[in-house]
């Protein structure tokens, strides 16, 4: 397909995971929108109705990055940069194709080529919702087209890991899907129902298992807080049973902070849902970890995890890898201790 600046486009959904925005990975949207949506405590997608991308429509968007990069490429050899991704050669191409200085994404791509093209996030947020086939026939073309990328991750669902047959998990990653964001939340069963997160703890172990089983790398995201001042000790206790019995690759801390708008929020309003102080958390955060017996890399790297040092220091590192269990176990609980030596202030609701 020959592409100019005057019909080059493609979609960029909203959200990625923050590992994902720090690697300045390419985001390539493969469906639209969340499959479920009705978890109590997500304001994401919401009045957004879920959709499939035909894989043609995915390859076109494939085709209109390839097509800046190599433009990028082609300018900077005119121009004696020797090939070479420079703020030069964007700034030539955007005074060559003017459109593309309104092309939601452009800077997005620019930073994922500068940054050397070597990750890639497949939006929105269950891309393993898609008919195998399709799946595995979009991911063959983004390999294809950009060598560069070493990686390529998506979200999906524990509940969608654990209903996909293993030989379509197994040629899925063949395909070249790397690593998988899920999110836990919890792993008490009450809890899940209220937050209607529509699977079991028995569901979460079974898709965590099966996508480890599979050769996928695995994030699992669970939430300090989200039992508020009734559930804090059964919301601990089982989240790290659950975490125990999957042994995920990473394991990556969000605290609740009730979005306004969602059913979470109302619920806190009403006194229905009665939020966690900042040192009732991170009790709770060390009720949990005292009790992970993992060889995952525990992640706190999220603005939501404020927690403070007497210093007014972020008591954790809010790297991406974190810190690797069981050596760094002793380190998080010492860390942990110093949280909960600082004077407690009043929990906030969080807005980004």
């Amino acid at each position: 397909m020959k592409l100019t600046g005057k019909n080059c486009s493609f979609e960029v959904g909203v959200y990625r995971p923050p590992s994902e925005g720090g690697s300045h990975s390419l985001l390539i949207r493969f469906t639209r929108n969340c499959p479920w949506n009705h978890c109590t405590f997500c304001g994401m997608y919401k009045d957004n109705k879920f959709q499939l991308r035909s894989v043609e429509e995915i390859k076109k968007d494939i085709d209109s990055i390839e097509w800046i990069r190599n433009e990028i490429r082609s300018i900077s050899k005119r121009i004696g940069h020797d090939g070479h991704v420079t703020r030069q050669a964007m700034i030539q191409l955007l005074s060559e194709a003017p459109r593309l200085n309104h092309l939601h994404g452009f800077d997005m791509v620019c930073n994922w080529l500068v940054s050397g093209g070597k990750t890639a996030f497949l939006q929105d947020a269950n891309s393993l919702l898609m008919k195998t086939e399709n799946l595995v026939a979009a991911l063959t073309y983004l390999r294809k087209t950009f060598s560069s990328i070493e990686r390529v991750t998506s979200y999906a669902r524990s509940k969608t890991l654990s209903q996909k047959p293993m030989d379509d998990l197994r040629a899925i990653r063949m395909a070249g899907l790397d690593r998988l964001h899920v999110g836990l939340e919890t792993g008490d069963d009450e809890l899940l129902k209220k937050i209607n997160k529509g699977v079991t703890a028995e569901g979460h172990i079974k898709g965590g298992k099966k996508a480890i089983q599979a050769g996928f790398q695995l994030s699992e995201y669970w939430m300090p807080g989200l039992g508020g001042k009734a559930l804090w000790k059964e919301h601990a206790a089982h989240t790290a049973h659950v975490l125990n019995e999957i042994n995920p690759h990473y394991i990556r801390s969000r605290p609740i902070f009730p979005a306004p708008g969602t059913p979470l929020h109302r619920q806190c309003e009403t006194g229905e849902f009665v939020m966690l102080s900042p040192h009732e958390q991170l009790t709770e955060l060390r009720t949990m970890i005292e009790a992970l017996e993992v060889t995952s890399r525990v992640c706190f790297d999220h603005a939501g995890n404020y927690w403070r040092d007497r210093n007014g220091r972020l008591l954790f590192s809010q790297s991406y890898e974190g810190y690797q269990f069981p050596e760094m176990k002793p380190q998080v609980l010492r860390l942990i201790e110093e949280g909960l030596a600082v004077k407690t202030r009043r929990p906030r609701l969080f807005r980004l």
